[in-house]
């Protein structure tokens, strides 16, 4: 499972981006829970696309958990519902 932080900004993504890699090529199923996300700016929407894009890619199974209204509210604003919202998340707060 991977647990995003409680701020998906600038200063966290290289990070986010790094463990988030690593857990990609390591597994078949990648568990990403983004429940303890509370504010997100448009390079942590970019880092969580490009994500859901490579894990796609490599033929690996994403699984979203406990999703976040911050996250769905910025996705929306940045009109990237089908990208992400409809593809990937199963139920939307």
């Amino acid at each position: 499972m991977f647990k995003l932080p409680a701020e998906l900004t600038i200063s966290q993504v290289q990070a986010c981006k790094n463990q988030l890699l690593e857990l990609i090529d390591e597994s078949d199923e990648i568990y990403l829970d983004d429940s303890d996300v509370v504010r997100i700016d448009t390079l942590g929407v970019q880092l969580l696309l490009a994500s859901v894009h490579y894990i796609a890619s490599k033929n690996k199974v994403l699984h979203w958990q406990s999703t976040s209204s911050v996250i769905i509210k910025s996705i929306e604003q940045l009109g990237l519902d089908d990208a992400i919202l409809n593809k990937y998340f199963v139920t939307q707060i």
